[in-house]
């Protein structure tokens, strides 16, 4: 097991920053603004000697009612797991009770506490971090974390603290199959992530936008490993006015990047909307394979659940490949079978098709519907073979193949998904067409040639009589 260091202190103190630097990644959401963090992220520390873990944790405010209760609970759980703790203070506003707090319930836990006073640019730091020997928890290690400054001696500190018999380096592990849950804001994301797991694992209330940045959980589940990434809610762009939450727009459409398969949640009690059709077609575009979730699906009629079906059909004719589960995130019911699904989805998506296989298939598809005619001359699809994985990825060698329409692209894409038995996953089609070696040169007569053509110029016919 490889030890842990958790951040901790109020908000705005730059935990997501040392989080960011130590780590040498973007993972954690940064921003001038208090109570920005509330779930558990984790990393690898990327700098010093030691293989070790970081978790960045929320602020913990004076308010311990709401949502920021939960983000409380979250703490208490890192500093559970914890070997060592960072105890961040900021030395440009000083000692305040709120630290004084944290610094009595950091006294109890018995464990190794190193009291990092940051933000140290531009100030006078060893008058500034004169209160904070106050709170009994030793010299505090000067630092600037959005600059580096000072964060090798802190490393160097703790050597001294984690367990000895971690010490041998750690490879990388391999993170399993990446499930991303996307959805607009408030469908129960979170709460479909805490129900695959087991656990309280991620901050769940009753509020739009409780999720602010992507939150990787890798786990292990029958032998099998994977990586759970809770996303932000993704809102229309007229109504995103945070500068926050258009950072955790981009943070949820690069964690589609990165995932293997997609769990797109829909409130089964609003239906399908024109947001969810927008957001599925940038999951169509990353070409990721995709399950629709009907969440909240227990709580609707019978012709409640008529209409929505039928609104699939009207409104998401794009997606006829994907995946549709009624679930409810909440009880439970339908959830147990995603895991199935997922694996069967992550199958598809890594295919390995052998070329022959593939041209084949294109013959077949040939010879039950030819390509159209283009200048009087027929569009030949020469062989096929593979050219990329998740989502798959079939290159087609033929002549003309930039005059082929959209409608016999889209019958290629579903005869090959059809024949290759693909489930839950997009297909990608690349055309290509030999180059023509002479294309854009201008012919360049001989000598002799431009004489005759002269002497043809001067020719002039004569005229009848």
């Amino acid at each position: 097991m490889l030890p842990v260091i958790a951040l901790v202190g109020r908000p705005n103190v730059g935990k997501s920053t040392l989080f960011n630097y130590l780590t040498r990644s973007r993972e954690a959401l940064v921003a001038d603004y208090p109570g920005l963090t509330r779930d558990r992220q984790y990393g690898r520390v990327k700098r010093g000697k030691r293989d070790c873990l970081v978790v960045d944790t929320g602020g913990i405010a004076d308010d311990g009612n709401g949502i920021e209760g939960f983000a409380r609970k979250q703490v208490e759980t890192a500093l559970q797991e914890a070997d060592v703790v960072f105890f961040m203070v900021d030395a440009r506003a000083g000692l305040s009770a709120s630290d004084q707090e944290i610094a009595d319930t950091l006294r109890k836990l018995d464990k190794p506490v190193v009291l990092v006073a940051n933000k140290i640019d531009g100030i006078n730091a060893d008058l500034a971090c004169a209160d904070f020997y106050d709170m009994a928890l030793g010299e505090p290690v000067q630092i600037a974390a959005s600059h580096g400054r000072g964060v090798k001696e802190l490393l160097a500190r703790i050597d001294a603290l984690l367990p000895e018999e971690v010490e041998e380096e750690v490879e990388e592990e391999d993170q399993g199959i990446g499930i991303a849950v996307v959805g607009r804001p408030n469908v129960g994301k979170s709460t479909l992530v805490n129900r695959l797991l087991g656990e309280e694992r991620v901050v769940v209330y009753d509020e739009a936008g409780t999720t602010r940045d992507s939150i990787y959980i890798p786990f292990e589940r029958n032998e099998q490993k994977f990586t759970l990434i809770d996303t932000a809610g993704m809102r229309r762009r007229a109504k995103v006015s945070l500068a926050i939450e258009k950072f955790s727009i981009i943070k949820s459409l690069q964690a589609i990047e990165k995932a293997n398969v997609v769990i797109y949640l829909i409130d089964a009690r609003e239906g399908v909307t024109e947001q969810d059709a927008h957001l599925l077609g940038l999951v169509l575009e990353a070409g990721r394979a995709l399950i629709i979730g009907l969440n909240k699906w227990d709580g609707i009629s019978p012709e409640q659940k008529d209409m929505i079906k039928k609104q699939i059909e009207i409104k998401l004719p794009f997606l006829d490949f994907a995946e549709k589960h009624p679930i409810s995130a909440l009880h439970g019911s339908g959830v147990g079978k995603l895991f199935d699904v997922v694996h069967d989805l992550y199958e598809a998506a890594m295919i390995d098709m052998s070329t022959p296989i593939l041209t084949r298939i294109l013959n077949d598809a040939l010879a039950a519907h030819q390509p159209p005619m283009v200048r009087g001359r027929r569009i030949k699809l020469k062989y096929a073979h593979q050219g990329g994985r998740n989502p798959p990825v079939v290159v087609v060698h033929g002549v003309q193949t930039d005059s082929l329409p959209g409608s016999y692209k889209r019958y290629l894409m579903n005869y090959y998904r059809e024949q290759l038995g693909l489930r839950g996953t997009p297909v990608r089609l690349v055309f290509k067409s030999p180059e023509n070696p002479f294309q854009g040169q201008k012919n360049k007569l001989t000598e002799r040639q431009l004489k005759k053509r002269k002497r043809l110029a001067g020719f002039k016919k004569r005229k009848r009589p």
